[in-house]
């Protein structure tokens, strides 16, 4: 990569000898407001070329980092969306498990979820009164 640039600065600093070389009468400038005042045409052409691309290169920066910020914020907003669909899917399980029956009320057919008795009379009802205390 570094040879094809030197290369190019070598191309261009030549043509621009070249074009400062066959051009060599002196003009004037008008900037519409001011006289410039007498130079190479030559040196004029390689100044006006030189500029040009300075400014070319700035303007396609600018449009580079335009474009960049639109696909930044095209994918910030798809990655929002599938967010948004993970939270919507996560509160449908949540509901889902709020209002699924308890054990309580899927074994003994009850319909509320604390029972008065606190005496467990098998082991499965004391893991069950367990679950219930920390609810």
């Amino acid at each position: 990569m570094r040879f094809i640039l030197f290369v190019l600065l070598f191309l261009s600093f030549a043509y621009a000898l070249g074009l400062v070389l066959a051009n060599n009468t002196d003009i004037g400038v008008n900037l519409l407001f001011m006289q410039a005042p007498a130079m190479n045409l030559g040196l004029l052409l390689i100044l006006c070329m030189i500029l040009g691309i300075v400014i070319g290169m700035l303007l396609s920066l600018l449009l580079f980092r335009v474009f960049q910020n639109k696909w930044e914020i095209s994918r910030l907003q798809k990655e929002n969306k599938e967010l948004q669909n993970q939270i919507t899917q996560a509160n449908i399980a949540i509901d889902r498990q709020v209002h699924a029956p308890t054990i309580d009320e899927a074994v003994y057919g009850t319909g509320s979820r604390v029972t008065t008795d606190t005496t467990p009379t098998t082991p499965s009802d004391s893991a069950v009164l367990e679950k219930q205390k920390r609810y």
